[in-house]
Parts: C-alpha cells; structure tokens; sequence
C-alpha cells in the first residue's frame, strides 16, 4: 500500500510514525513545503525569549532521525499543489527547482494545519511586522532582536501566542504593548476571569489596549507606528501579529472534498473527507465540540496528535476507531500566572441558547497553613435543571493543570457539579487542601442548585433596586481597604445582634471576600427571617477585579492598580 502525507509538523508526523509501526511492508511519502518536520511549534515564543536557549531543542525529529528510525520518504521544501481524487494522485511542485510531477496514492492524509491570519491593513507589508507559525518566522524574529537590538515592540491579539509572546519579548528587555480587538484578552475565558489576566499583565508594565484595533501601519522615524481605530498612535521598533488563525483548506477546497459550516475542512466520525480514501486531521478540520453539540475549529496540539492515530489505524485496519470530539483544554503560562479553561464559556453557552448557572470560587493551591499558598480562581458553568458540568476556567499561580484536567474528565463523562464534590484527590498539605478547590466549587453549585443559597454575580450589582440592603460582612479593617459603593459594613461575627434593626420586607445583598462569608450571612438571615436575600458570587475579589477596567500607559484611572 502506499500512502501519501501532507503536512509534517504535530498530526501529520504522528500519522507516519504510527503507519509505519503498524504496517512495515507499506510505501509512505510525507510532503511538507517548508524545511523542518516534528518540530515543537508551541515552544517556539520560549524559544524567542531564551527560555530555550538550545534551538535543537525545538525538534522532536530531525529529517534524517525520521527517515532512519521510520523508513519514510520525507520529502521537504515540496509543495502539493493540487489533488486529483478521480486518479489518485497528487500535484508536486520542487521549491528549489519549480519542477512539478505527480504521485500516485492508495490513500492520502491531509495535515495543512492553519495559517496566521494577516488581513489586508495598509502597511502590514513592512519588514518589521511579523507573525509566528513556523522554524523560519522563528528564526526571522529572533534574528531581528538580536541585530536590531528593538526597545519596543506591540503585539496585535491577545490570544494564547500572543500572550506568550508578550512575556517572551518583555524578558527580553523590549517594552511591550497588546493591542486586542475585544473588552478582554484569552478568548476561551469569560471577561471576569479575564480581568484576573489583565491585572497581571499591566503589573508587569504590559501596555494593554482593549476594545482597540489597528487601522494602518506606518514605517516612521526607522520604526512602524501603529494607527488605532481609536485614532491613538503608538511607535514601536517592532510588531507581531497574532489575530488568530484560519484553516488551511485550499487544497481540500479544490479537490472537491467538502467543508464544514465553520470554514474547516469535513471530517465523519473516523477523520474521513467526503472521500473515503482520504483522511483529514488536525487545524484544518471541523470537529465536534462535546459540549454544544455544534462544529467547532480546535486548533490544539493534542487532538491532532491523538486524531493522527486514530488515522494511521483506521488506514492500515479499516475504520475501527472514531474520534468523538474535543471541549477545547487549553493552558498557557502568562508571566507569573497559569491560565486554563475546558468545555464551553458563557459566550459559547449563549451563542448555543445553552442554559447555565454560573458559580465563582476562590482559594489557594495548597493547604493555607503550609508556606507559599499562592491564589487560585475558578469559575465553572454547569445546568440549571441537573447541574450538568459544562465548562470551567481557572486562573491562578499553583496547581492549575491539575485542576483544570479534574474537571475536564467531569465533563468529558457527562458528569454534574455532584461529581465535583466527590471527586478524591492526592491530599497533602504542599499539594493540596483535605477539601480541594475543585471539590469547594462543586459545593457551593451544589448549595446553589439545591437552594441552600441564592446568588447575584458582579454585572448585576449596578442593577439593584434602590431599596435593596447591601451589606459587606468581611472584618472593618478590610472594609477600610476598599469596598463596593453603597454597601454598609456589618462583619460577620456581628450580624446576629443586627438583625432586629434590618427590615426584613427589603432585598438583602451580602458580600465578603470571595463568598464563603457571604454565604454564612446568608444563611443566618434566611433562618431569621428574611426571604429576599442573595450571596456575591466570587464576593468583593471578583467584583473588583471586574470592574477595574482596562489599563493603558499613563492612565491608572479606575484601575485598582499600576500602569506603566
């Protein structure tokens, strides 16, 4: 048999690899049109920022290591052109030659992966404007700091790439600015845990413009300033550009095989196109989202790695294995931050018309006793009518692999915010609470969806009736630190020798820190009583992280806290 590969980076490399030690006798052609296979694509903003500091590093598989181990026939710097499903074969274009020639197949792989999106904006054309998909934008980039020595660079998109890239060229030494089209930066994350990230970003002199995009570049002065739709401007030696990506599908496109309603190429359940002879895997395909239901593009490394696979057994045994989809788990490392989110968000819920009760909790990584117990936020999504787990995001500093990886299991088992409370983990004081923060977010949904609590969430604090009672329950010396307008101090410990001098014929909001005072009052005041009363969800930390607001260089206006 013989079969042809397109793409030699995560999925397509994985799929030869796996042919080969399924099938010895078979005749396998891998074509990649740049010069590399089964490199570390994801490492290479650490890479940039001398993290890695050993280029080498970066490749899993030399061409010469593949070929030897696997006996394939890597063919780089060759361009499949063209498709041609009726005869079974493919068009090659030679980049070092522009020759062309054909090859026939018995089954073929698509593994295009996608491309950084560079829209058409006058003057991105500069050579100073630069996007990171590959070895050799990797190379330009690093080749460029080291001999233009930049002082300021601006990176366009707050997505995952541009986020790493961001704390790469700051420990560089480079002043850096991100510009992001939307109110926040981290798609995956909702605003509020976003804000979390925003916080971080400026207290490490991270320039941040938010609800801005560029209108035009302009090479100026020996450097490129940007022209936001805002109308400010902003010099800079250097840009990266990280809008996003889109699949590449060109080649699928022409040869007749179907797309998929999200643009990406159509795939069934065992990563077949709409010809049966040719498998598709990785950034190019459409797949379903577990959660919704729905298409979904999930350009991840891990499902491709996994989907890569799942084809190389479906070729070599017959369709025996599907791939049922993804939830999208995704992690990053931004400064001293760790980011990650599974399942859907509340933009994705409601996009769906997916009913969700959201819940925010906030605790450490480890036991509060044993030294360095850094904070650690989640916030999970899950059903009204059956408490169905459906996403959750955490921020924090410690332990958030674990945890995000506890619950995507939850989800992927069509488990309930009940799970959460009896999910047993590895406790030990440097690892863990005896009642971990997944289990602690699983509690209080539990207490939510069996009512032993009502909540309000921080977007609806401004909102509230004028009647409404709104009391803050943490310590006075707390309350003096900050507090939200309008709510009166009355501490916890106090509230009972209150309760005569609180009507109980108004709507009562109570707050703490991070809620579970909060919840305390509340359920001292619905046992006395009062029938109108709500818990802050995430408490006065969720609120005010929040509602800080953007932060841009020389503005600290509402912030909470500095800018550069």
């Amino acid at each position: 048999m013989k079969y042809l590969i397109i793409g030699g980076v995560a999925g397509g490399a994985t799929v030869a690899a796996r042919l080969r030690r399924m099938d010895e006798k078979a005749h396998i052609i891998l074509f990649e049109r740049g010069e590399y296979v089964s490199y570390a694509n994801c490492g290479l903003p650490y890479y940039i920022g001398d993290t890695i500091n050993n280029r080498d590093k970066l490749f899993v598989q030399t061409v010469k290591g593949f070929t030897d181990r696997f006996q394939i026939d890597i063919r780089t710097r060759q361009e499949v052109t063209a498709i041609r499903p009726d005869k079974k074969e493919v068009e090659v274009h030679l980049l070092s030659t522009g020759e062309t020639y054909t090859e026939a197949y018995d089954k073929l792989v698509l593994s295009p992966g996608a491309e950084p999106l560079r829209p058409g904006i006058e003057g991105i054309g500069s050579k100073k404007i630069f996007t990171l998909r590959n070895v050799p934008d990797t190379d330009a980039i690093k080749h460029y700091i080291n001999t233009e020595k930049p002082k300021r660079a601006i990176v366009v998109g707050g997505g995952f790439i541009g986020l790493e890239m961001a704390e790469n060229l700051h420990d560089l030494g480079i002043q850096v600015d991100v510009v992001e089209m939307a109110n926040q930066v981290m798609a995956p994350l909702d605003f509020s845990m976003a804000a979390i990230v925003h916080q971080q970003l400026t207290s490490q002199g991270v320039g941040l413009y938010l609800e801005d995009g560029v209108s035009r570049f302009e090479e100026k002065d020996g450097g490129v300033t940007v022209h936001l739709r805002s109308g400010k401007q902003i010099a800079t030696d250097m840009v990266l550009l990280s809008i996003g990506v889109r699949p590449e599908t060109q080649l699928a496109k022409e040869a007749g095989l179907a797309l998929g309603e999200r643009g990406g190429i159509a795939v069934n359940d065992y990563l077949q196109t709409s010809d049966p002879d040719i498998y598709a895997l990785g950034d190019a395909i459409e797949v379903k989202h577990l959660v919704t239901g729905k298409p979904a593009l999930i350009p991840l490394a891990g499902p491709a790695n996994k989907q890569g696979r799942i084809v190389a057994d479906n070729i070599v045994f017959g369709n025996r294995k599907t791939y049922r989809g993804s939830i999208g788990t995704s992690i990053a490392k931004v400064f001293d931050l760790t980011v990650a989110a599974t399942g859907a968000n509340a933009k994705l819920l409601k996009l769906n018309h997916i009913d969700y009760i959201s819940s925010y909790t906030h605790g450490t990584a480890h036991a509060g006793y044993y030294p360095g117990a850094a904070p650690l936020s989640i916030k999970i999504l899950f059903a009204p009518e059956n408490g169905k787990l459906l996403g959750a995001q955490i921020v924090g500093f410690d332990g958030v692999d674990k945890r995000i990886e506890m619950l995507e299991q939850v989800i992927l088992r069509n488990g309930t915010i009940y799970d959460l409370t009896e999910l047993e983990h590895a406790y030990a004081p440097p690892y863990s609470a005896a009642k971990d923060p997944v289990n602690m977010a699983g509690f209080v949904a539990e207490n939510i969806l069996t009512g032993k609590s009502r909540i309000v969430h921080w977007r609806e604090i401004d909102q509230l009736p004028a009647d409404t009672i709104r009391i803050d329950v943490r310590t006075r010396d707390e309350y003096r630190l900050g507090s939200i307008p309008n709510f009166i101090n009355i501490p916890v410990d106090e509230l009972r020798e209150h309760l005569d001098k609180l009507p109980k014929d108004k709507p009562v909001i109570v707050t703490c820190a991070v809620g579970l005072r909060g919840y305390l009052a509340y359920r001292i005041l619905v046992q006395n009583g009062f029938t109108n009363v709500r818990n802050l969800s995430g408490g006065y930390k969720t609120w005010s992280v929040a509602t800080a607001g953007s932060c841009t260089p020389g503005d600290t206006k509402g912030t909470g806290f500095s800018c550069v």
